[in-house]
């Protein structure tokens, strides 16, 4: 096991739904697309979600049209509310915990925009060009991992944007030192519209693709070695044959929306969709 698997395994930043009152079948709403074969308001339980609070067709979202579901990642908040925040009691059992903000579903979106800052962080920690950084960057881990213990009603009024602003500035000097060692200065693709783009076997070795479209781009045979892709939506996108390793901030709901096979090479952290085959 790698050291950035070892850490965020530490810091349970993997969902564990065997240890969740399934939250993001609950608080989070969906509306009916091709991603999601219904509608479903906010609070509201998806109708497929079993009384164990299991998902009753986890096996076979896909065909049964939700697509979706397969792509979304707590990175551990529900584990953490369900047992943390709300120390094991469940909603059903306990509906007065559920509704409102400084209820169990308005908690775990809060929850979980912590758990991606700490899953960055984490990350950053692991980068050895930015290690001039590392002073700054376990201060804000230790920072926003204080935020995750708190109690409902201070979850309930947190400012997650400006904390999320302060990672992201030091997220940014971690991804400049890092796309350094590509060796030449890289364009800057920040946000850039890629949709349907014709990428195959384009060389983007340490460019900048954060928050960039890349919905349905073809990037087959593709070289992002040290690409910055935080927050780049690759939904559709065709990653077969594309070489990912040591690319930043990538995480596994990304990787689990785009298409991929099994030459699509990966960082040792992610693991391969069981869709793409």
């Amino acid at each position: 096991m790698d050291s950035v698997t070892e850490q965020r395994e530490d810091r349970e930043l993997r969902a564990d739904c065997g240890n969740c009152f399934g939250l993001c079948c609950v608080a989070l709403p969906f509306s009916a697309s091709a991603d999601f074969a219904i509608s479903k308001d906010a609070g509201k339980p998806c109708p497929n979600l079993a009384t164990d609070f299991r998902c009753g067709i986890h096996t076979r979202l896909r065909q049964s049209g939700f697509p979706g579901c397969t792509v979304y990642d707590c990175f551990g908040a529900g584990q953490q509310v369900s047992q943390v925040t709300f120390g094991g009691k469940d909603w059903r059992q306990a509906p007065e915990t559920a509704q409102g903000m400084f209820g169990m579903f308005g908690v775990f979106p809060v929850v979980r925009q912590l758990h991606e800052l700490l899953w960055y962080l984490t990350e950053a920690l692991t980068l050895r060009p930015a290690r001039s950084l590392h002073g700054e960057i376990r201060r804000l881990l230790d920072t926003i991992g204080r935020l995750t213990e708190l109690g409902p009603e201070a979850l309930g009024e947190l400012d997650v944007a400006a904390h999320r602003q302060e990672v992201n500035v030091l997220l940014l000097r971690t991804s400049e030192l890092v796309r350094a060692g590509a060796g030449r200065r890289k364009k800057d693709r920040r946000g850039a519209d890629l949709m349907g783009a014709r990428l195959e076997g384009a060389d983007l070795r340490g460019a900048s693709l954060r928050g960039a479209y890349l919905i349905a781009a073809d990037l087959t045979g593709a070289d992002l070695r040290l690409a910055d892709l935080i927050g780049a939506d690759l939904r559709d996108a065709d990653l077969s044959g594309a070489d990912l390793t040591g690319c930043i901030f990538l995480t596994q709901p990304q990787l689990n929306a785009a298409r991929g096979d099994a030459d699509t090479r990966l960082p040792p952290a992610l693991a391969r969709p069981a869709h793409w085959s």
